[in-house]
């Protein structure tokens, strides 16, 4: 018998259309596998793609509100200048429907005294370069001729392509108005803030009126004391001088002399004279200080010892502190800068009325002022042996209206007003805790003539 071939285990047909054999269950638990492969596959790039829909359709949605509530006026060209596409601002403005437009000559919205030439001119060729600032008239709705500035942007495709041009615009005279409101408020806040400054400076001239009459009372004092005697000195001129004129003889003339102590008046004459001139001069001193300092003069740019400003600041605010404050002044001879003397003089005074404030509890209150020089600028340190100053107000101590001090002691506004001061003379402010302890705050300013 001869043997038979053994049977074939590749698949095939039955006959049957449609029909496998020979296929095993692992070849199927195969193809079953790739399709949920491919099924996932596809639920995927379904899932990115409605994401891809909606984050489509939310741009669309804000570009759409951004265009919509645009105030100003838009119009998107194509490179032949035809209207592509405008916002509701401009359909307002003319009165037409955006379907109307488009398609339309961007020159059909200018009013019909403008040549189309010299419209061309202005915005320049569509797509290739940008105008700014171009004023040309549109007709309104109302059929008015409203002149408006106009930005013209070239737009480009993602290959660099020129595509045409976005023209945005306002009208003039709402520019305008923006404009004469924006001065007006520039000018109102200049006059708040010299009024500021000018409340600032009578607060403090309150505070140190004591010591400023302190500082009036001696030099007029002396003036008073002066002519007094010389008043006494005068009548005893004028007895002489009438004896003389009468005829008197020699012997009576030298015996009255003698009497009224003539001699002895004409020497003092000179040095009561000088000394009145003297006095009259410092109290002439004191009162042009304090002009200077009360004045509201922001402008003011003259050349001044800053010297001369501390000594003074440092000398008013001692005669009306407490007896034990004292102040160390260690300054170059010479100290010329330019600018406003009054201002200056507020900005140190306010420091050493905060030393004296900070070290009213201290057994021995002391300011130490002292002065560096160099490379053209001066640099001032006022350093106090009070408790220096907390972490938590470094940064917002020279903030309008902050202050540490009791309600009815501080206005807040010293050393904002002194920062300001500082900073438009060219200089700086700074405020620190000395290593050694207590409060250091530093003015640098640069010296005149460098």
């Amino acid at each position: 018998m001869s043997e038979q071939p053994p049977p074939d285990k590749t698949p095939g047909h039955t006959g049957h259309p449609g029909e496998l054999i020979a296929v095993d269950e692992d070849m199927w638990m195969d193809v079953i596998h790739k399709m949920d492969e491919v099924y996932s596959d596809l639920l995927q790039y379904e899932v990115a793609l409605e994401e891809k829909n909606a984050k489509l359709e939310e741009s669309q949605q804000f570009i759409l509100s951004v265009l919509t509530s645009m105030s100003d006026i838009m119009v998107v060209c194509d490179r032949n200048g035809r209207i592509e596409d405008v916002n509701r601002s401009l359909v307002d403005f003319c009165g037409r429907d955006a379907g109307e437009l488009r398609g339309r000559p961007i020159h059909d919205l200018f009013a019909e005294d403008v040549p189309h030439d010299r419209a061309r001119e202005l915005l320049g060729s569509f797509g290739q370069q940008a105008v700014h600032d171009c004023e040309l008239p549109l007709r309104a709705a109302d059929g008015s001729a409203v002149p408006v500035s106009l930005n013209c942007t070239p737009r480009f495709s993602a290959v660099g392509k020129s595509l045409g041009m976005v023209i945005t615009g306002r009208p003039v005279g709402e520019l305008r108005k923006a404009y004469h409101a924006l001065r007006q408020a520039h000018e109102d806040l200049k006059r708040t803030q010299q009024q500021l400054l000018h409340s600032e400076k009578m607060a403090s001239l309150g505070r140190l009126v004591a010591g400023v009459a302190h500082e009036l009372n001696n030099p007029i004092s002396f003036v008073l004391g002066n002519v007094h005697a010389l008043k006494r000195y005068a009548e005893r001129l004028e007895r002489y001088l009438a004896a003389v004129h009468a005829g008197e003889p020699p012997a009576a003339l030298a015996e009255l002399r003698a009497e009224l102590r003539i001699d002895r008046i004409v020497a003092d004459l000179p040095p009561l004279i000088e000394g009145t001139i003297e006095g009259a001069e410092r109290t002439r001193d004191i009162v042009d200080g304090l002009k200077r300092f009360s004045a509201i003069d922001r402008d003011e740019n003259r050349p001044f010892d800053l010297r001369d400003v501390v000594e003074r600041a440092v000398r008013w605010v001692c005669k009306a502190a407490r007896d034990n404050f004292r102040v160390d002044v260690d300054l170059p001879d010479e100290l010329p800068l330019t600018g406003s003397s009054g201002q200056m003089q507020q900005v140190v005074m306010n420091l050493v009325q905060n030393a004296c404030d900070a070290t009213a509890g201290r057994a021995d209150p002391r300011l130490d002022i002292r002065a560096e020089r160099s490379d053209g600028r001066v640099r001032v340190l006022f350093h106090d042996n009070g408790p220096g100053l907390a972490a938590e107000i470094l940064d917002r101590i020279f903030d309008p209206f902050f202050t540490t001090k009791p309600v009815g002691m501080g206005t807040g506004l010293g050393l904002a007003i002194s920062y300001g001061i500082v900073e438009r003379h060219g200089g700086r402010l700074s405020a620190a805790n000395h290593p050694d302890g207590g409060a250091l705050f530093t003015v640098e300013l640069p010296l005149a003539g460098t």
